[in-house]
């Protein structure tokens, strides 16, 4: 799937722009508008984003798994190869999986307060008051949502486009959208 990005600057226009989406058969759960007025998202009954596509919350849960699995590797299953202590297969396992559950768990705090990397370089733009409309499609799709929206909404700006699947290891600083 692949995320393209729209800037607009009312929210009779994020109506529209909704409206004509799901014409088009386009679900809520294929496109997001992140805007500080979660009010009037709300009261004009359009799709806000998500925790899970605010923040980085599922980037760090991740990177945090990966942790926990690498620890888990060092340190669990050469303890259990060699017999250190003596448990049985099952507490072996148990131990491996909650290593595992806890990194990811720990990873979560950090990602639940930051901003998704993906949406960050609009952040001046969403405080500013515009709205970010995110729209997933496959890529052969891709065409159609662009002359879908240059035809229709002119006034909806592509800021770029990206992959809508996280990547736990890319970084924020040096993370850019691709330029449409």
């Amino acid at each position: 799937m692949i995320r393209l990005f729209y800037l607009v600057s009312s929210i009779d226009s994020a109506k529209e722009i909704s409206d004509d989406l799901h014409e088009h058969g386009v679900t809520d759960w294929r496109f997001h508008i992140v805007s500080k007025d979660e009010a009037g998202l709300y009261t004009h009954k359009l799709h806000s984003a998500s925790i899970l596509d605010r923040t980085d919350l599922p980037r760090y849960v991740e990177r945090g798994a990966i942790a926990g699995l690498v620890l888990a590797l060092a340190f669990i299953v050469p303890m259990a190869l060699l017999e250190i202590l003596q448990m049985p297969a099952a507490a072996w396992i148990a131990l491996f999986i909650f290593v595992v559950v806890a990194g990811a768990w720990v990873g979560g705090f950090g990602g639940i307060q930051g901003e998704n990397y993906r949406i960050e370089p609009f952040h001046q733009d969403i405080e500013a008051g515009k709205y970010l409309i995110m729209v997933d499609a496959p890529k052969q799709h891709i065409p159609k949502v662009k002359e879908l929206m240059t035809k229709n909404h002119p006034e909806a700006r592509l800021q770029g486009q990206d992959t809508s699947f996280n990547n736990p290891f890319a970084s924020r600083r040096r993370r850019k959208i691709k330029q449409a």
